[in-house]
C-alpha cells in the first residue's frame, strides 16, 4: 500500500475494502493527488473513481408456463431449483416475508461458506434455511456521503431492507409458494417465484438514501465468490455515458464470478426507447430486457354524458365511486404560474403528439411543455375535482404529477401519455392512465359543457386478454455503446406490474406490491437460471446462457412476431429483446449450445484495446499474452452474430456442442438480414458419441453498398425437435473515402 507521504495509521484508516477471494485490491478514500501517484506504481491494473449505481409474482410465472413441480418431464427437484444458491446485490431483504420461509426447504449446501451478519433489527435468526446468508456493505457510501443517519427509521445498519426493492427481486425469484396474494385485492392468486427451493444469499449495497457505491459492489462481488453462490441477480446500474469494462467495477466483479462459475445475470437499465441505453453489456454477462405479461387492469372513467372510457390503474376504493369534476390542467393556471405550467398537447393532434415525444429528446426541441407542475395548478379552482393532465418532457411520471394534483387539493388524476402497459402506482391520489387518443376525447368534452364531470371505476383484474409479450417501453434498448458487435440486451422477461413481496418498512399493510422495471424481469431469467444449474450443475455460465438465447420465443401469444412499446409501437427486433422473450421449458432442452472460457473474454478484452499488463493484472492471470490474430471481436463464441459495419463479404466463425441425443443431424436454415445474402458452410452438422463440437461458418455479404440502419436475421439449426436460434445483427454500410478539400 502507498501511503502518499502520510503516516502508516493514516493510510490504514483510508482503507475501505480490501479485496482477495476473486480479484486481488482494494478500496480508499484518497485525493486525486493520491490516486494519480498510486495509479503509477508497478502492479496496480487500474485506479477506478467511486461511482454511484441505481436500482433499475402470481401471474407471471404461469405466463412463462414454469410449472413448479413438472416439466417436460423433468422431476421437482430440478424444476424448483433445489441446491441452488441465488445471491442478490440488492437494498437487503425483509425476512419476515412469508415468501422466505423455510417450511419444506432442504438443508443448507456444504460447500456453503456464507455468514448470517448481524445489525440493527437482524441477527442470526432472521437467517434459515432459506435466507442462508446475509452481509451488508456501507463503507463505499460512507466514503461518497458521509455518515448514514438511521434514526428516523427510514434506513437500517444491517441486512434489512428499508426501500422494498431487494425483497421484491428476492421472492421474484426464488420466494415460497403462497395462496391468495394480492395487491389490495388486485392480481390475486398463487405467487411463488421461479425457483422456490432455492437458497437465498443476500448482498445489501444499495441504500434507500442514496443509490449503490461501487466500492461496496466490489466487495459485494468478492464475498459471494467466497461463499459459494451459483448464480448473481444484480438489478442495477449507470447511464450513459458508460464507464469502459476495464473501469466499471460491476464489470471486474462480474467478470471474476463467472470466472469462478457463476452466472451473473443483470438488468438491462431503464431508459428505453432510445437506441444505445443499454447497460451492463460485457459478454460474460447476461442483460435482461422487460416484457409484458397477458394481465391487465382495466379502470372505466364515465363522464356526464354516460360515455364510458378505459384506462388502467390500481385503484381500489369501492367509496370514490360517484361523479366529481372534471377539469383540465391547463383551464385552472394558477396566476403567478407560467400558462405552460398547466398546459398539455391539446392542441395537437396524435400523430404531431408522436412527433413532438421524439423531438422532446433531441436538441431541436426549442419549447417545453409542462403538464400540471407543482405550483403551477389554480389551489381553489382544483379543490375536491379530478384534474386532466398530460404527458410532457419535464413531467413524464404519472406518479409526481399525480403528488402535484394532490398538494393542489384535488381528489384525482387522470394523466394521458404515450400508450403503454406499465401501470403506475399511486397512494395519494387515485390516478387513471389513458392514451393520448382517450384524453383527447376528455378534453373535448370537458371544454363543451359548462359542468363536466367524471366518475372513475374500480379496478379489475384480467387475464389473458392483452396482447403480450411485448418489450416496455422504458426497457433499454441496443446496440451496446461499448462493444457492439456483442448484442445486448441478450433475452427479455417480465418485468411489468409484476407482483412480489415488499418490505413493511414502507408501509405496515404491505406484503405484496407491484412494481415495474427490467429490475423485475432479471430476476424472473435469475430464478431460471437456478433452475438450470439444479439440472446442469456443471454447465458453464456461457453455456447456461445460450440455452437461454438460443431457445427463446420472438412471437406474441397469438402467435404473431412480437411488439416493442415505442412512439410509436413496432415490430420488436433483437435490439430490443436480444434472442427474444425467454422460454424457461425450452432452455431445459436446447439441443446445442455457445460455450466459452475465460480465456475467450481475455481474449475479448485484448481485441478492444486493453493491453496485455493491464488484463493480466485485472484477470488475475500471471501469463496470457493477448493472441496477434485478428477478428476476435467477430468470432467471440456469442449465440448471436453482430456486424455493425458490412462493408464486404465477412466471414465469421461460431462452434456448437451437443447437449441432445448423442448422435444428432442439424441443418442450418437462413432468415438473412434484408440487404445481405447469407451461407452458411457447413450447412449440416451431425453429432456422435466422438464428436460432440463442431465449427461452422458464416458467410455474409452485402447487396446493397450504402449507408444503411441495421437490419436483423436469424441462423437457425433444426433437427426435427430442437430450433437453435441465433440472432443475426447486420448494418450494411459504404466503405469511407476521403478527399482533400
Amino acid at each position: 500500500m502507498h501511503t502518499c507521504g502520510s503516516s502508516k495509521e493514516a493510510a490504514a484508516k483510508s482503507i475501505v475494502y480490501s479485496y482477495k477471494h476473486g480479484f486481488s485490491g482494494f478500496a480508499a478514500v484518497l485525493t486525486p493527488t493520491q490516486a494519480l501517484l498510486i495509479a503509477e506504481l508497478p502492479g496496480v491494473a487500474r485506479v477506478i473513481p467511486n461511482r454511484i449505481y441505481k436500482l433499475h409474482t402470481t401471474r407471471s410465472w404461469d405466463f412463462l408456463n414454469v410449472n413448479p413441480h413438472l416439466v417436460n418431464g423433468i422431476l421437482s427437484k430440478g424444476q424448483s431449483g433445489v441446491g441452488s444458491i441465488i445471491g442478490f446485490l440488492d437494498s437487503g431483504i425483509w425476512p419476515e416475508s412469508k415468501s422466505f420461509n423455510d417450511i419444506g426447504m432442504k438443508k443448507v449446501p456444504s460447500r456453503w461458506k456464507g455468514i448470517c451478519e448481524e445489525g440493527e433489527q437482524f441477527n442470526k435468526s432472521n437467517c434459515n434455511r432459506k435466507i442462508i446468508g446475509a452481509r451488508w456493505y456501507v463503507n463505499g457510501y460512507k466514503a461518497e456521503f458521509g455518515e448514514l443517519d438511521t434514526s428516523d427509521g427510514s434506513e437500517f445498519l444491517s441486512p434489512r431492507d428499508a426501500y422494498g426493492h431487494g425483497t421484491h427481486t428476492s421472492s421474484i425469484a426464488s420466494g415460497m409458494m403462497l395462496k391468495d396474494t394480492s395487491f389490495f385485492g388486485l392480481a390475486h392468486g398463487l405467487a411463488r417465484g421461479g425457483a422456490p427451493s432455492s437458497h437465498l444469499a443476500i448482498y445489501k449495497v444499495c441504500w434507500e438514501t442514496g443509490g449503490c457505491s461501487s466500492a461496496d459492489i466490489l466487495a459485494a462481488f468478492d464475498d459471494s465468490i467466497h461463499d459459494g453462490v451459483d448464480v448473481l441477480s444484480v438489478s442495477l446500474g449507470t447511464s450513459p455515458p458508460f464507464a469502459t469494462y476495464v473501469d466499471d467495477p460491476l464489470a471486474i466483479g462480474s467478470f471474476h464470478a463467472v470466472a469462478h462459475g457463476i452466472t451473473v445475470v443483470a438488468s438491462c437499465g431503464n431508459s428505453g426507447p432510445y437506441p444505445q441505453t443499454v447497460t451492463n453489456t460485457a459478454p460474460w454477462l447476461i442483460t435482461v430486457a422487460a416484457s409484458t405479461i397477458d394481465r391487465a387492469f382495466p379502470t372505466s372513467i364515465t363522464i356526464g354524458t354516460n360515455q364510458t372510457f378505459i384506462g388502467q390503474a390500481f385503484f381500489t376504493r369501492k367509496y370514490f365511486n360517484k361523479y366529481y369534476p372534471l377539469v383540465y390542467g391547463e383551464d385552472i393556471v394558477a396566476d403567478d404560474a407560467d400558462e405552460n405550467d398547466a398546459r398539455s398537447f391539446f392542441n395537437f393532434n396524435y400523430l404531431q403528439i408522436l412527433i413532438l415525444l421524439s423531438l422532446f429528446f433531441s436538441k431541436t426541441c426549442i419549447f417545453i411543455c409542462r403538464s400540471c407542475e407543482r405550483g403551477s395548478l389554480n389551489e381553489s379552482l382544483a379543490k375536491g375535482k379530478i384534474i386532466l393532465c398530460f404527458q410532457s418532457r419535464s413531467r413524464s411520471s404519472a406518479a409526481s404529477t399525480a403528488k402535484n394534483v394532490q398538494e393542489a387539493g384535488g381528489v384525482g388524476i387522470i394523466f394521458a401519455q404515450y400508450p403503454t402497459k406499465d401501470v403506475t402506482l399511486t397512494f395519494v391520489i387515485p390516478c387513471v392512465q389513458v392514451d393520448f387518443s382517450v384524453g383527447t376525447s376528455l378534453v373535448t368534452y370537458a371544454e363543451s359543457t359548462s359542468n363536466p364531470v367524471v366518475k372513475i371505476g374500480v379496478t379489475k383484474t384480467i387475464i389473458g386478454k392483452q396482447t403480450s409479450p411485448e418489450v416496455a417501453f422504458f426497457s433499454a434498448r441496443g446496440p451496446s455503446s461499448l462493444s457492439p458487435t456483442v448484442l445486448k440486451p441478450d433475452v427479455a422477461a417480465p418485468g411489468v406490474n409484476i407482483l412480489a413481496s415488499w418490505s413493511k418498512n414502507q408501509n405496515p399493510l404491505l406484503d405484496f406490491k407491484i412494481e415495474s422495471g427490467t429490475s423485475m424481469a432479471c430476476p424472473h431469467v435469475s430464478g431460471i437460471v437456478a433452475l438450470l444449474k439444479s439440472i446442469y450443475p456443471t454447465w458453464s455460465p456461457a453455456a447456461i446462457k445460450s440455452a437461454l438465447v438460443t431457445t427463446c420465443s420472438i412471437e406474441d401469444d397469438n402467435g404473431q412476431p412480437a411488439v416493442a412499446e415505442a412512439a410509436p409501437h413496432k415490430q420488436a427486433d433483437p435490439f430490443d429483446y436480444g434472442g427474444g422473450h425467454i422460454n424457461p421449458n425450452k432452455a431445459i432442452n436446447p439441443g446445442l449450445i455457445y460455450n466459452m472460457t475465460t480465456t475467450d473474454y481475455i481474449h475479448f478484452l485484448c481485441a478492444m484495446g486493453f493491453n496485455d499488463s493491464v488484463i493480466n493484472l485485472l484477470a488475475n492471470h500471471s501469463h496470457c499474452p493477448c493472441p496477434r490474430k485478428a477478428n476476435v471481436l467477430r468470432n467471440l463464441n456469442l449465440p448471436s452474430i453482430s456486424i455493425p459495419e458490412l462493408t464486404k463479404t465477412t466471414t465469421v466463425s461460431r462452434t456448437v456442442t451437443n447437449v441432445g441425443p448423442t448422435s444428432s443431424l442439424y441443418v442450418a436454415r437462413i432468415e438473412a438480414p434484408p440487404g445481405t445474402s447469407v451461407v452458411v458452410e457447413p450447412s449440416i452438422l451431425f453429432f456422435n458419441a466422438t464428436k460432440t463440437r463442431l465449427r461452422f461458418k458464416v458467410r455474409i455479404r452485402p447487396l446493397e453498398k450504402v449507408q444503411g440502419r441495421f437490419s436483423f436475421g436469424y441462423l437457425l439449426w433444426e433437427d426435427g425437435i430442437h430450433v437453435v436460434r441465433t440472432p443475426l445483427v447486420v448494418r450494411v454500410v459504404r466503405e469511407r473515402s476521403y478527399s482533400q478539400t
